[in-house]
């Protein structure tokens, strides 16, 4: 367990979990979390006991974004990005082991942000997303441009960057920007049962295949056929890879190490 003011971040059975927690601000972000947040995900990554992160909001919203009452005339947006932000987001792409976002209410701003650039996102059935930035006259950033446009194209990602209307859990599915939307009943029980697959799966073919998605959104079929071969060789040569192969001999199913 990590002792932070903002957060809270503990590990239990492979699973490193990241609660926003100024629920009181419906989790907005302020500079202590920010960096709280940068802090405790730089942890995450680095410890070898973690085979899946997860990231979620303690009480009625995953987070609101930007806490709107530290902005003042001369804020400088793009330093807040660059300092901020932007390591948060990167921290989340770099990182070796699967990340998942429970939506468990609204995310906001910065905070739609944030569950985009989780590689699985659950949220729960009376959860909302919304991209507020042009409600105060911004556009989107920490990421929202890069992921949305991506995962709807971007027509879709347009309008909702466009419009700030407000997009309900089974419309987030549909459009395919979440991958799970549960009932407030089943959101715990069914959000364990897909973290605890991630953190029994093979944990290095994890780190490998975000680097091969994220590398092919930008390159080329040749380019990501080569690069493809690259880390499958890498797979290929790590124990979970024999476990696999020897428990599908052997018609039973595989204990992944992580290794």
């Amino acid at each position: 367990m990590y002792e932070f003011e903002t957060i809270k971040a503990e590990i239990k059975e492979g699973v490193g979990k990241l609660t926003l927690n100024r629920p009181e601000s419906l989790n907005a972000f302020n500079e202590k979390m920010t960096s709280e947040v940068q802090s405790a995900l730089s942890n995450f990554a680095r410890d070898e006991n973690i085979r899946c992160a997860v990231i979620t909001g303690n009480g009625r919203a995953f987070s609101a974004g930007q806490d709107l009452k530290e902005v003042e005339s001369d804020t400088s947006f793009s330093d807040s990005l660059t300092r901020r932000y932007n390591p948060i987001i990167v921290l989340i792409s770099r990182m070796q082991k699967p990340v998942v976002a429970l939506i468990n209410g609204v995310a906001a701003g910065a905070g739609m942000s944030l569950a985009l650039a989780c590689d699985f996102k659950i949220m729960s059935s009376t959860a909302k997303l919304l991209q507020a930035f042009i409600r105060v006259g911004l556009i989107p950033d920490s990421g929202s441009t890069f992921f949305l446009s991506r995962s709807i194209g971007y027509s879709r990602a347009f309008e909702l960057a466009s419009l700030g209307n407000e997009l309900c859990a089974d419309e987030a599915l549909k459009l395919g920007i979440v991958n799970r939307v549960f009932s407030q009943e089943e959101f715990k029980e069914g959000s364990e049962e897909i973290i605890q697959r991630l953190v029994k799966g093979p944990t290095k073919a994890y780190s490998l295949l975000k680097k091969a998605m994220n590398f092919a959104l930008d390159h080329d079929l040749e380019s990501t056929l080569e690069y493809e071969a690259y880390l499958q060789e890498i797979a290929g040569r790590t124990e979970d890879v024999n476990e696999g192969v020897k428990a599908f001999t052997e018609k039973r199913l595989p204990v992944f190490k992580g290794r």
